[in-house]
């Protein structure tokens, strides 16, 4: 029997310190409001030690086993991601370009039993995110192989500048990198009505220190992030550890799959499911990417 499965959630969280399955007592009030004014105001909060500590090492060893599956492909892109040859004015941030290395194993590469995989479609574990994130519910994403990922960053590698597409991040660090990989982002410097250009340039040409906070996490920590509106990367990893982390994607509505270019850049691969579900997305913006 694996870890997960022995396990139950109260085992696996530790529901002393985030009481899950009592969110509305005065305990689970208290870690959720926390939670929601860090969001507001930093556009992001960390929750230590979200899965105990005895389980620190079945956790790193189960991603450890599935991060060879991980498609690695090395691509130039910009903060945006949208296409490097754009037709965008001279200066514009969208301009400057990055190699990206960082890759990614996909959902149908997860075993349903390990204990990523178990937190990801708990309904107990989803209930608290949304609570935390202010929304009445959360839905797993119907794409079969972004729902769940294991984004593995090997040494030399980075992940770089960038703006995510979903206004949401769940993720997990599942393994330090000996030394670098550290997330680095910027709370808040756009919003839903304005790209604030100047600011994101002076981040990209090294004059945005003001800007940026560095945070630093740790296997079993719980990371809730506003990654739409702050820019965000992993920098460098140094040494000979890989940086591991499980990113746990959910959206506002049901029946969400990934684009079939973007799955390509991601995956190496698209299934079915993306080709039936081309053109169907619908932005709730008008941001760039």
């Amino acid at each position: 029997m694996s870890t997960a499965q022995a396990l139950t959630l109260d085992q696996v969280v530790d529901t002393a310190r985030y009481p899950l399955p009592e969110p509305d007592s005065a305990g689970g009030r208290a870690v959720i409001s926390r939670a929601r004014h860090e969001l507001r105001t930093l556009g992001c909060t960390v929750l230590p030690d979200f899965v105990r500590p005895a389980l620190r090492a079945a956790l790193e060893q189960e991603c450890a086993a599935i991060a060879p599956q991980a498609h690695f492909d090395i691509e130039t892109v910009n903060v945006y991601n949208i296409a490097v040859d754009a037709d965008l004015p001279a200066g514009h941030p969208g301009r400057r370009t990055f190699q990206r290395g960082n890759a990614f194993v996909p959902r149908d590469r997860v075993p349903e039993e390990s204990l990523i995989s178990r937190l990801y479609s708990d309904p107990v574990f989803q209930d608290f995110l949304a609570r935390c994130f202010g929304l009445p519910r959360l839905h797993e994403l119907a794409d079969p192989l972004s729902g769940l990922v294991l984004n593995v960053v090997a040494p030399g590698m980075e992940h770089p500048w960038h703006f995510d597409t979903n206004e949401f991040t769940v993720s997990m660090l599942t393994r330090q990198a000996q030394d670098g990989g550290v997330f680095e982002y910027c709370p808040n410097i756009r919003s839903a009505h304005d790209e604030r250009f100047d600011d994101v340039r002076d981040v990209l040409d090294g004059r945005g220190e003001r800007l940026i906070r560095r945070l630093p996490l740790h296997p079993g920590d719980l990371q809730l992030f506003k990654g739409r509106y702050s820019l965000h990367r992993v920098s460098p990893v140094r040494g000979e550890t890989a940086r591991h982390s499980a990113i746990f994607a959910y959206s506002e509505r049901p029946g969400v799959i990934g684009s079939v270019a973007r799955t390509r850049q991601l995956f190496g691969r698209v299934l079915a499911a993306h080709t039936a579900a081309e053109g169907r997305a619908v932005r709730g913006d008008r941001l760039l990417d």
